[in-house]
């Protein structure tokens, strides 16, 4: 063959290929657009899914407000003492994803300390769900942002429970932008200072407190194993929390703590009506396979199995996608 008529058909695979990946894309798009006559359900019970009520909300965003209220009672579960005598600190406790992990902490047998920005009514909500499941929880109110507060937060869980074996890395800051021209210097500040210098500042202000056999759990993101062309700041972090995990885990193997993280995909919890507008929230969680969003209770026990030596001994360092299928 010669390299002239090479080269032409290297140029129509090329075209086909880029044609394919615009049938794909054109594909997920309606997909997105149209919500499943029937979202998929394996859990012991039915959960929302699209079309969801319209709703927007101020940041940071309120569960109390949030309808229908998210799940994270997780009534199916049954604990077995999986982290009895341990002491867990939770970022993000108040709510969504992070009240779930403290229920069902709790329920395995440990205490629990939350760490939330401002939304005390949610918080004290989660305190009640915790002490329902005989277990104490410590509340405290402050920004991870800030080195000094996660060093008290840290310093005020030993001093309450005598010991730290679990710290969960879950708060996050979260805002679509349209255009990389409108993405402010102040929100990509905000977003880098909750997502990766809270984190940061939290295992370094936790690790010379936990214990031999004890954990460190990141939540990071779909969006950082995809990336999201709406959230550019959010998917950085996300992807940089993964990295994060992996160089940790590697870090602190010699003094035997765990590292890992999980990956949601969309969950339905306060942090989305807080940032998106109220028709695309009634779409939410829609384009993925299963047709919905998560349920924070079904994100929780993940961070169970990660958390217990029990279970996981063997696993650092890894991501846990929990995406809604591929």
């Amino acid at each position: 063959m010669s390299t002239r008529n090479s080269g032409m058909q290297q140029s129509r695979q090329a075209a086909e290929a880029g044609r394919k990946i615009q049938r794909e894309a054109d594909a997920a798009n309606r997909r997105a657009d149209k919500p499943k006559e029937k979202p998929m359900q394996a859990g012991a019970q039915p959960y929302p899914a699209p079309p969801l009520p319209p709703q927007h909300q101020a940041k940071p965003g309120r569960e109390t407000e949030l309808q229908p209220a998210p799940r994270f009672q997780a009534a199916g579960y049954r604990g077995s003492s999986k982290l009895e005598g341990m002491v867990a600190l939770i970022t993000g406790g108040d709510s969504g994803i992070g009240r779930a992990i403290a229920v069902l902490y709790a329920r395995e047998g440990a205490r629990v300390a939350i760490v939330y920005l401002d939304e005390h009514e949610d918080a004290a909500i989660t305190k009640q769900a915790v002490e329902a499941e005989g277990q104490p929880c410590m509340t405290m109110a402050g920004d991870v942002a800030d080195p000094a507060f996660c060093r008290r937060a840290v310093e005020d869980t030993v001093k309450m429970f005598g010991r730290l074996d679990i710290l969960v890395n879950n708060a996050a800051f979260q805002q679509h932008v349209a255009r990389i021209e409108d993405l402010s210097d102040e929100q990509f500040d905000r977003t880098l200072k909750t997502n990766l210098y809270g984190y940061f500042n939290m295992a370094k202000a936790a690790v010379p407190h936990l214990q031999k056999d004890g954990s460190i759990l990141n939540c990071g993101s779909v969006t950082g194993l995809r990336g999201s062309k709406e959230l550019l700041d959010y998917s950085l972090t996300k992807g940089g929390i993964h990295a994060f995990t992996r160089a940790l885990s590697a870090h602190l193997m010699d003094r035997g703590i765990r590292v890992n993280a999980v990956a949601p995909g969309p969950v339905w919890t306060p942090l989305n009506p807080a940032d998106k507008g109220a028709e695309k929230v009634a779409k939410f969680g829609q384009q993925t396979p299963m047709g919905r969003p998560a349920q924070p209770e079904e994100i929780a026990p993940a961070f169970v199995f990660l958390a217990a030596p029990s279970c996981s001994s063997y696993i650092s360092g890894e991501i846990l996608p929990i995406i809604g299928g591929y």
